[in-house]
C-alpha cells in the first residue's frame, strides 16, 4: 500500500538506517531560508575561518587585511582594501577590485579593477589565497551553512561560546581597539573549588552549575557589544569593547557577588559558589591579544592564591 505521509527520504549507504524527514519540516526550512541575505562563505583561507559566514545586509562592504574591514580575513595575500561588495536596490550583488596586488578572480577568471562584476549563486570569488562561496538570497545552504558553522562556534554545554571562537574573537578585537585608538578591557573568571562540587555531588552536579552561571552571566551583565565565552572547564572569559579597566572592575565585582548570593540548588541540595575574576584593559606595551589575556589571567590567579572569591585588577 502506498505511504500517503509526506515525507522525504533521504538516500544512505548500505547498511545504513534511513533518515526521514517530515515535508512540513522541510517546507519550513524553506520558507526560512528565504529570509536568508545574501552572503560570503570562506571555503579556504586561515584555519579558524572556514566555514564562517558574512551576511551581505548593506553596501560598500570592504573585504581586506585591514582591522576596520566588514569582512576581515587576516591573512597576508589579502590586501588591506582588497574588494568591496555592492548591494543594489534590488537585492543584486557585485564586486569591485580596489586595484588589490594579489587580484581578485571569480571562478579561476581575474576581474579587471574598479569595475563592478555581478555574482552569481554559487560563485567562488578568490583574494588572494582566500576562497570564498556567494550564496544568494534565500538559498537554503547559507542557512545550513550558518547552523553548521554556529555550532563549532558554541560550547555545547553553555551555549555560549568556545575557546576555538574567543581565540578568533580576540585577535581580531585587540587590533580593531589598536588601530581605533579605544579601550578594551577582558574578564578572566573561574569558579573556587570546582572540583569538590564534582567529587561531592557528581558530574551532573557540575554541568548544571556551569550552566546556571553561564545562563546568570549572559542574561545580567553581557552587553550587546560584549563578548562572552567559556575558555574550558570552569573558566570563562568576558571581552569588554570600549570598557575601561574601571568599568570592567565594577562589572566583574556584580558578577562575582550576584553568583555568591544566587541560589544553586541541585537535586534538593544547596551549593555554595563563588568564583575569583581577573580583570586587565589593553595597554600601549601589549603586542597582541595573547598579552592581554595573559594579563587577565594573572590577574585572576592572584585572586585566587590570595583568598579566593574577590575581583583583582591586572597590573600594568
Amino acid at each position: 500500500m502506498a505511504n500517503n505521509k509526506d515525507e522525504t527520504e533521504e538516500p544512505t549507504a548500505p547498511g545504513e538506517k534511513t533518515s526521514v524527514i517530515s515535508g512540513d519540516t522541510f517546507k519550513g526550512r524553506l520558507a526560512e531560508a528565504v529570509k536568508e541575505p545574501p552572503c560570503l562563505v570562506l571555503l579556504v583561507g586561515p584555519t579558524r575561518y572556514i566555514g564562517k559566514q558574512w551576511p551581505i545586509t548593506g553596501t560598500d562592504l570592504i573585504i581586506g587585511r585591514a582591522s576596520q574591514s566588514q569582512i576581515y580575513i587576516d591573512d597576508r595575500s589579502v590586501s588591506k582594501s582588497h574588494a568591496k561588495i555592492i548591494l543594489s536596490e534590488l537585492n543584486e550583488v557585485s564586486i569591485v577590485d580596489l586595484e588589490s596586488t594579489n587580484k581578485t578572480v571569480i571562478n579561476g577568471r581575474p576581474v579587471p579593477s574598479l569595475t563592478p562584476v555581478r555574482l552569481q549563486n554559487n560563485d567562488q570569488l578568490k583574494t588572494g589565497n582566500v576562497i570564498f562561496k556567494f550564496l544568494e538570497r534565500g538559498n537554503i545552504e547559507a542557512m545550513t551553512s550558518k547552523d553548521i558553522h554556529d555550532r563549532t562556534q558554541l560550547d555545547g554545554l553553555t551555549k555560549i561560546f568556545n575557546k576555538s571562537s574567543l581565540l578568533e574573537h580576540g585577535i581580531e578585537a585587540f587590533k580593531r581597539a589598536q588601530l581605533m585608538q579605544f579601550p578594551i578591557t577582558v574578564i578572566n573568571f573561574d569558579l573556587d573549588h570546582f572540583k569538590n562540587v564534582n567529587d561531592t555531588h557528581g558530574h551532573l552536579a557540575g554541568d548544571y552549575v556551569l550552566k546556571e552561571i553561564a545562563e546568570l552571566v549572559k542574561t545580567k551583565f553581557i552587553r550587546g557589544d560584549d563578548f562572552f565565552a567559556r575558555f574550558g572547564g570552569e573558566e570563562f572569559v568576558i571581552i569588554l569593547h570600549g570598557s575601561t579597566a574601571a568599568q570592567g572592575l565594577e562589572i566583574a565585582e556584580r558578577i562575582r557577588l550576584n553568583i555568591q548570593k544566587h541560589q544553586f540548588v541541585f537535586e534538593g541540595n544547596k551549593l555554595p559558589i563563588t568564583i575569583s575574576a581577573g580583570v586587565a584593559e589593553k595597554s600601549p606595551s601589549m603586542a597582541d591579544w595573547d598579552d592581554l589575556y595573559k594579563k587577565s589571567d594573572m590577574a585572576l590567579y592572584q585572586s585566587k592564591n590570595s583568598g579566593r572569591n574577590k575581583v583583582t585588577k591586572g597590573t600594568t
